[in-house]
């Protein structure tokens, strides 16, 4: 196209030089949750209800999720141009969706104390898997760090297996009180920046696990690993996400 505008032959190393002259870089398409313009109005209501909670309300949030975790690196990368300081934006983003295949599937949770309890989810995740999790991965979490369900909020997202009457039932019998949660809002949950930290000393191991077990044992050793302050650390963003989402008005912000 730009070779019949121009009438010259232009080459991709043209190109390149020339974007690069005028304040343009190649980077990669960054992986996340498909936006749509309700989820960004839900994720905008959220951070308007919940801009006055102290540190000390976060706190009393247990955060949890699902994840994947691969043998070997990534799923691949896409590249794309950016200005230099360009904010986040559809042209910049690769939407993804949930669970598209993977290794390993885990759940964990974290409180501002420390990390909870992990687990490796084997075969189909259904409600009466999950509600077997939070009857033996939340509870045991929460006794370990001596707390009881009165003393927390328990966030979680809103696949159909979290939202099942089954599960609902379960919360319901045990007293807890959960966090109304906006759909596809991965850029507020912290937890996700602790898959991001696990993931990350994983892949930097200079022989990669080589099998689903190995890679299990490897994930167990990274979680116990993590020390309360990486946790508050992640818990203490909150106000500075909410605001992000603001500022971004429910899109894509840098987290």
């Amino acid at each position: 196209m730009l070779c019949n505008i121009t009438n010259q032959d232009l080459s991709s190393e043209t190109v390149c030089q020339q974007l690069k002259k005028v304040g343009w870089k190649a980077v990669v398409k960054k992986k996340r949750p498909f936006l749509s313009k309700h989820h960004q109005r839900e994720s905008v209501d959220f951070a308007v209800s919940h801009k006055e909670w102290t540190l000390e309300d976060w706190k009393r949030v247990v955060w949890s999720d699902e994840t994947k975790v691969n043998c070997v690196g990534s799923d691949g990368r896409k590249w794309v141009w950016k200005r230099v300081g360009e904010p986040l934006s559809d042209r910049l983003v690769t939407g993804t969706k949930k669970f598209g295949g993977g290794s390993v599937m885990v759940w964990g949770c974290m409180t501002w104390d420390g990390a909870g309890l992990a687990c490796k989810i084997d075969g189909k995740m259904d409600a009466d898997l999950y509600c077997k999790i939070l009857e033996d991965e939340l509870q045991e979490t929460l006794e370990y760090y001596d707390k009881s369900s009165s003393d927390i909020i328990f966030q979680q997202d809103n696949d159909s297996k979290h939202t099942s009457k089954k599960a609902q039932t379960w919360f319901k019998n045990h007293g807890f009180q959960l966090l109304q949660w906006p759909a596809q809002s991965s850029d507020l949950n912290p937890i996700e920046h602790l898959w991001t930290h696990i993931k990350r000393r994983i892949e930097e191991d200079e022989e990669p696990p080589n099998s689903v077990h190995k890679l299990w044992d490897r994930i167990q050793e990274e979680w116990d690993k993590v020390e309360p302050d990486v946790c508050q650390n992640l818990i203490e963003s909150m106000p500075r996400r909410l605001n992000a989402v603001l500022k971004a008005n429910g899109g894509y912000t840098k987290y």
